[in-house]
């Protein structure tokens, strides 16, 4: 049937969010509403800081990887998820879900290396002021996003790679409203021990080690912070780094729960829940947190559009 990609099975079967014919279609809306709403504050993020000299720092190129990985992340998820709740059967190709699959797993790899990255460059800033712009050059800079792409992409085709050599038998239906590896894998009629194997080692680099990095870059900032004297000294270098220590809190959390809970029993139907949170919810709200706390990030913004803040 597809016997060149090992599988008994040429497509799959999302599960779809609700079966109430009303309630599809305010998640439609909804949905539709978040891809926008993303989409648009990522693209305003990038022009702002593209469009900006003031702006050239590491900080916000970083930023700018961080934007595109929303973009991407949202371009994976939602169109397919709009196409399912629209349409009746939610089937998607073998192709398609192998597609998906790559790509989720390049982006959220990537965003907690990301995450992990943007930590250390705030700790030189806060911790090593003085040496923060020889530290961080533009060729580190370079090497360590291009890093993030790379190490991630090989995480990615080592998960799809070993994906692909397995056997899917009916039934078709993955108990989730996206192709992720711990749903797939339970699908799997042929052995997935070397699956498992490669994700345990997957979420002890990029989780396990990346969170112990944030942790320790932060332990340092805040033991930093508090050094300060003056009131005012403290409020705008924690203010440098809240919003990025907001968005690893909310993006870790959500990450772990879908990749490493599930053997721990975690519930389905949350797991729905909280793909959602990391694929749709969180890429949008990333520029609004980055934007509303970040004065300079505003006045970039209104120089691009006169009348953004007013």
């Amino acid at each position: 049937m597809a016997g060149n990609n090992h599988t008994a099975v040429a497509e799959f079967v999302l599960q779809v969010i609700s079966e109430n014919p009303r309630l599809q279609g305010v998640l439609t809306a909804v949905f539709l509403l978040l891809y926008l709403m993303a989409f648009a504050g990522n693209s305003l993020i990038l022009m702002a800081i593209c469009l900006n000299p003031v702006l050239q720092t590491p900080m916000y190129f970083f930023l700018t990887n961080l934007a595109i990985l929303d973009i991407v992340c949202t371009s994976t998820v939602l169109p397919k998820l709009l196409e399912n709740l629209v349409g009746e059967n939610g089937t998607i190709s073998y192709g398609g879900c192998m597609t998906q699959l790559f790509f989720l797993t390049w982006i959220i790899g990537a965003e907690l290396l990301l995450l992990t990255v943007m930590a250390y460059d705030r700790y030189v800033a806060i911790c090593q002021p003085l040496h923060y712009h020889s530290q961080m050059s533009k060729y580190l800079c370079a090497l360590l996003a291009g890093s993030v792409w790379a190490i991630s992409g090989v995480d990615a085709s080592v998960h799809t790679g070993l994906m692909v050599q397995l056997t899917f038998c009916s039934p078709n239906q993955i108990h989730h409203i996206v192709c992720e590896i711990p749903t797939l894998l339970l699908l799997a009629c042929s052995s997935t021990k070397l699956n498992n194997i490669m994700v345990v080692i997957a979420d002890i680099f990029f989780g396990v080690v990346n969170s112990l990095f944030t942790m320790v870059s932060y332990t340092f900032i805040i033991a930093s912070i508090l050094r300060i004297r003056s009131a005012e000294g403290k409020r705008r270098a924690f203010s440098t780094c809240s919003s990025h220590l907001l968005v690893v809190g909310m993006y870790y959390s959500t990450v772990i729960y879908t990749y490493i809970l599930p053997g721990f029993g975690s519930s389905v139907e949350n797991g729905k829940v909280v793909s959602i949170l990391y694929t749709a919810v969180s890429p949008t709200l990333n520029p609004l947190i980055y934007t509303l706390r970040n004065k300079d990030v505003k006045v970039a913004l209104r120089r691009v559009f006169p009348t953004f803040g007013k």
